[in-house]
């Protein structure tokens, strides 16, 4: 069985740093990446990394965010520097799996304040 899940999330001041966790088990992992969404908005993609290192960052977050992942523990962590009260949304963890199957974590808050 498959499960996602993700760490880390909660209130930081604008201009602070906070960094998410993505734990995930069952399978084998493609691509492990990170979504948010924030009120009234549609879900957007934020960062996602494959298995042989290749990353991909939302134009808005580029130098501000890091993506890394470790295979062995298929463990996928989002470092947010810089943060901006529009970075405000609950924020999932997702994962391809080798057959292309998508999975969900169940999402974490980061609210940035003023």
């Amino acid at each position: 069985q498959v499960q996602v899940a993700e760490f880390g999330g909660g209130l930081v001041q604008a201009g602070g740093s906070l960094s998410l966790v993505c734990a995930a088990s069952g399978a084998i992992f493609r691509t492990m990446g990170w979504y948010r969404q924030a009120p009234g908005k549609q879900r957007e993609l934020v960062a996602d990394i494959t298995r042989d290192g290749s990353i991909n960052y939302a134009d808005p977050v580029k130098g501000r965010f890091t993506i890394s992942r470790d295979i062995a523990q298929n463990t996928a962590y989002l470092h947010m520097y810089g943060l901006k009260p529009e970075d405000t949304a609950v924020y999932y963890c997702t994962c391809k799996s080798l057959a292309d199957h998508d999975y969900w974590g169940q999402g974490t808050q980061v609210t940035v304040s003023e």
